[in-house]
């Protein structure tokens, strides 16, 4: 009865033009991309592991068997660069040094730029490495190990700051800036968030007025909490620029990107910020004041800088998480190098289980950071173009696991945590800022809620059309009737057994059982709160919270699953953590299954 009375329900499943403006400029993503035509007869499918959760849905390519993309040669690669991006940091750098100076000195930078670790991902045909997202993520792990502030000199310039030229950069674009930017010792900026637009980068109002020729684009405004803003000479600038409908004539503000030089005049910047963290990174408000941009300057075409600048940040979302995943083994070593020389009460206190549930938790954390993060670099390297909700779930995941993982250490250590020597106390002050930066965990939670629930709706929306038709749609028809009667008297249709290791199995199902669940959970919300469900952030989070428990058991289970199959010598370990993670998510996830329960039980009896 279930499904005939959501296919003869429309109402829910109407989403309003302003609230997919809201979902964009709320959540950093234009989500006129993923909207389906609710006038087509075919429903756009995502190949996305996470986008199809909604649906109750498995699409298991992404996820299973664990991805291992990296041929020998480039595994070799990456292992040369290794040593010496980790000797770099031991014998050259000094994050203690950088924190009290606020500043990285220029030797330790020209060491940086000589190991090429300005150009990571750049095509060596422009001076680069020419490292895949998954090479870029391991020596993301040695950065986040090390010096987070260092990590967000280098992040600013490659992984934003010039970021959009590799991806919507003309050949002409390219071979202009990105060869300096490799290698001349030219720094680069991401220059978006303004006074009054942080998370809503909709409403900048830095302004681009073209020329009466045409030849080029006059730039004034301000930008804020820039990094590298006080030492770029080439920056990834957004403003507003008027657009002509060239079918209706109306003029309409769309924001542009442009590639701005500091040589063209116009451009200056405040002092450095003082933070509470990260404070060797350069962080300053930067001025365009009467700016000349040549036209050949505008990157990804006039009008379509939201899109390159939430794809850049799409983009970038998952060297996050490998940084965070190598902050987090730091904390770890420092934490079980004193429990196993702390001697308290006549024992040392690795001995005693309230220390060693702490280091555990610490090291199942870390473990599914690492295994979202190199799900997600693995698939890009295969090409997957689909991963904003993957990227922003391990983005949220990482950035809460390490300040609880750092946090936790401190505790370990007790005293000596708090004392500077330790320095665990800068790496805290440090993590505070990923809970921020490039999407706000709130934001992104919402983010994640609404877009699956976007993508369920337009789902639904086609099942609708198509039970209206039934004679034309018979296998659509009766494929979805089998599928929910299988659900509704538990025999399921989601199935890791041909994926699973055998010892997790059990968990295997219940995660199989939880998706289909989290699916129903969906469908129960549209049907109670229809297009309102955009104001109910407090089940929007509880929602969201549920997809990256779901998430996080996935990608654990797929990797433990292959280290069993390789009998890795990590595989026990590997498999105890897996456990204790499915064992700890399934109760939580349980509880929120409970309550949107009760809330649709209560709508069903209004």
């Amino acid at each position: 009865m279930f499904i005939i009375t959501l296919i003869r329900s429309s109402k829910f499943l109407r989403f309003p033009k302003t609230s997919v403006k809201y979902f964009s400029a709320r959540t950093n993503m234009d989500l006129k991309d993923i909207k389906s035509d609710t006038k087509s007869s075919q429903l756009k499918n995502s190949s996305s592991f996470m986008m199809n959760i909604f649906r109750g849905k498995m699409l298991s390519a992404e996820v299973f068997p664990y991805p291992d993309v990296l041929e020998t040669d480039e595994k070799e690669l990456i292992l040369s660069l290794v040593d010496p991006f980790e000797k770099f940091f031991t014998e050259i750098n000094s994050a203690t040094r950088n924190d009290e100076n606020s500043s990285i000195d220029g030797t330790v930078l020209d060491k940086l730029w000589e190991l090429g670790a300005f150009g990571i991902q750049v095509p060596e045909k422009y001076g680069g490495l020419g490292l895949g997202n998954t090479q870029y993520g391991r020596l993301c792990e040695i950065l986040g190990a090390n010096d987070l502030s260092v990590g967000i000199t280098l992040g600013a310039h490659q992984s934003i700051g010039f970021k959009g030229i590799l991806l919507f950069g003309t050949q002409q674009q390219k071979e202009k800036y990105l060869s300096k930017l490799t290698t001349e010792k030219v720094y680069a900026a991401f220059a978006l968030t303004e006074p009054s637009s942080g998370s809503d980068a909709g409403s900048i109002r830095t302004r681009a007025v073209k020329s009466d020729d045409g030849n080029y684009f006059i730039l004034n405004g301000s930008k804020i909490w820039i990094s590298n803003g006080g030492v770029a000479d080439v920056m990834t600038v957004f403003a507003q620029t008027e657009q002509v409908d060239l079918a209706t004539g109306e003029k309409k503000d769309k924001v542009t990107a442009f590639i701005v030089e500091r040589s063209f005049g116009g451009v200056t910047n405040g002092p450095p910020e003082k933070k509470m963290g990260i404070k060797a990174s350069n962080t300053t408000e930067v001025y365009f004041d009467n700016v000349k941009v040549p036209i050949d300057n505008v990157l990804g075409g006039e009008g379509n800088g939201f899109k390159v600048a939430m794809t850049i940040l799409n983009n970038g979302r998952f060297g996050m998480g490998a940084t965070l995943a190598g902050t987090m083994k730091f904390c770890i070593q420092k934490a079980v190098e004193h429990a196993k020389n702390r001697v308290q009460f006549g024992k040392k206190i690795k001995e005693y289980g309230c220390i060693q549930e702490k280091i555990s938790q610490m090291n199942i954390l870390q473990y599914a950071t690492e295994s979202m993060a190199y799900t997600i670099s693995q698939n890009m390297d295969k090409g997957s173009k689909e991963y904003h909700l993957e990227a922003a779930i391990s983005k949220i995941f990482a950035s809460e696991s390490a300040w609880y993982v750092c946090d936790e250490a401190i505790q370990i250590l007790g005293g000596m945590g708090y004392m500077k020597e330790a320095e665990l106390e800068r790496v805290l002050r440090d993590l505070r800022i990923f809970r921020i930066f490039e999407g706000t965990n709130d934001i992104l939670r919402l983010f994640v809620a609404l877009t699956g629930i976007q993508y369920a709706a337009s789902n639904l929306k086609f099942l609708q059309r198509a039970f209206k038709n039934p004679a034309n749609n018979f296998g659509i028809v009766s494929t979805e009737i089998s599928r929910r009667v299988s659900t509704s008297i538990g025999l399921g249709t989601i199935d890791f057994n041909p994926h699973i290791a055998p010892e997790l199995q059990n968990y295997a199902k219940k995660t199989a059982n939880c998706i289909e669940l989290f699916g129903k959970s969906v469908e129960r919300l549209l049907v109670k709160y229809g297009k309102n469900i955009i104001n109910e952030q407090y089940i929007l989070k509880r929602l969201s919270n549920a997809a990256i428990d779901i998430y996080s058991m996935v990608v654990t289970l797929s990797r433990t699953s292959r280290a069993i199959k390789l009998n890795l010598p990590t595989a026990q370990h590997e498999l105890n953590m897996t456990k204790v993670l499915c064992i700890q998510f399934l109760l939580v996830l349980f509880n929120v299954y409970t309550y949107i329960n009760d809330l649709y039980t209560m709508y069903l009896s209004t």
